[in-house]
């Protein structure tokens, strides 16, 4: 039975090594709630250019907020 097991690691290696394709899964990773895997997701994506140049021109004509109340009363310059 050892012999078997043996064989077939030795027979799943060589495939590997004869295609050339060893793959490396990345490793999993686990996140404590979605905002976090979503932040985690934006920082290592990067939005192809044809996409950022239409977004910018969609949001381009629109307002802007206005500043939040606290801001608005105590100057906006306070910590």
């Amino acid at each position: 039975m050892k012999h078997q097991t043996k064989l077939s690691q030795e027979q799943q290696q060589s495939r590997q090594v004869g295609t050339g394709q060893q793959t490396q899964q990345p490793a999993a990773r686990e996140f404590a709630n979605t905002e976090e895997m979503l932040r985690y997701d934006a920082a290592h994506t990067t939005v192809p250019t044809a996409v950022a140049q239409r977004l910018q021109k969609s949001t381009g004509d629109l307002p802007r907020s206005k500043a939040a109340w606290w801001k608005r009363i105590l100057g906006g310059n306070h910590p």
